[in-house]
């Protein structure tokens, strides 16, 4: 397989969960393939460079191989590198951990069994 459509291809690689998710990623703009925004069915060849934003984190992939169907996780390294840096990652756990931490306004003070689920974040 010399070239795949785009939304199959991060289905394959194990970006999206599914490949109607992987598509409507691309419909909204949160996938670059190079520097331009691309569409599903666009066709992606070995050695292009993708950003896609996934959740919170912004990853940057580089297509090495074709795979036939989707792969495990232990034959990614085969298809795709990943090029993200790894502060993005500490970034995007962080605004995890910030955001269990939000409280809603008119809630209140956190119980005493919430206060210690908060400290036990905290203290390893």
């Amino acid at each position: 397989m010399d070239d795949a459509r785009l939304d199959k291809l991060l289905w394959s690689l194990r970006v999206f969960k599914t490949r109607p998710l992987a598509m409507a990623a691309c419909r909204a703009g949160h996938l670059l393939v190079g520097e331009m925004e691309a569409k599903p069915g666009r066709t992606v060849h070995p050695g292009e460079t993708l950003v896609v934003r996934v959740g919170a984190v912004t990853r940057t992939l580089r297509v090495v191989a074709m795979p036939r169907s989707r792969v495990s996780a232990s034959q990614l390294p085969e298809f795709m590198t990943d090029l993200t840096p790894a502060a993005e990652y500490e970034r995007a756990r962080q605004a995890g951990i910030e955001h269990m931490l939000a409280r809603k306004r008119g809630m209140g003070r956190p119980t005493k069994k919430e206060r210690r689920d908060i400290s036990e974040l905290f203290e390893p």
